[in-house]
């Protein structure tokens, strides 16, 4: 079930560096490609930033459209992640091709991809050159998130609500554990690096993995 989030939420959604598939519309058609490189920028206004080869199709969408949605897939959109990569947007309807259904989105004219995590609508607020690139600057609109994946951070609970990260190639990872970073100080204000708590878990877990290892191999 979908629900709405506040705009400053788009910061959280992207902190971990997920993949994203900006979604595009202009004069009755629909473009979508995937991305690794995205950032939150600001937090008041909610900006976030977008940045994209300048000779991409989807870089002259957005400054036609001046306006983009951020799309965080996860695991069960991999191949289709990994398609809308290989394909340009001048040739093909790489969402029809992608075998891929959309809705409408709440604030702007570009659909949203059904089955993604979260959905970031965005006006343009800027175009900025940077090397090789251009970040496009999007001020956030509207925010939605899978309640079984987002709850003011990624929940991370199941493997399937756990957005996907780009290594490379055609290789992806999704996010795992969530880790606690509960810190405190000595005497001398110097971090403790771990705490006794910290250090029986740790042998437990340490114990444990090597019980396992006994089992597979027998050393």
């Amino acid at each position: 079930m979908r629900r709405l989030c506040d705009d400053t939420d788009a910061r959280r959604l992207l902190n971990p560096g997920p993949v994203a598939i900006v979604t595009t519309s202009w004069r009755a058609g629909a473009n979508a490609a995937p991305i690794a490189w995205t950032s939150p920028l600001s937090m008041e206004p909610p900006l976030v930033g977008a940045v994209i080869h300048p000779h991409r199709h989807t870089a002259d969408m957005i400054r036609f459209s001046e306006e983009f949605a951020l799309n965080i897939p996860g695991p069960d959109l991999l191949k289709h992640t990994a398609f809308l990569g290989t394909q340009s947007g001048l040739n093909v309807n790489k969402i029809e091709s992608a075998k891929l259904s959309t809705f409408a989105a709440q604030r702007i004219d570009a659909p949203l991809i059904e089955g993604c995590l979260a959905w970031i609508e965005c006006g343009l607020q800027d175009v900025i050159p940077i090397g090789d690139h251009i970040l496009f600057v999007g001020r956030v609109v509207r925010v939605q998130a899978l309640d079984e994946a987002y709850a003011q951070l990624w929940l991370l609970n199941e493997r399937r609500y756990s957005p996907l990260v780009y290594l490379g190639g055609t290789k992806y990872s999704v996010l795992g554990e969530t880790l606690d970073a509960n810190v405190e100080v000595d005497m001398q204000g110097g971090l403790v690096v771990e705490t006794s708590e910290e250090r029986e878990e740790r042998q437990e877990r340490e114990a444990r993995e090597r019980e396992e290892a006994f089992e597979r191999t027998g050393e």
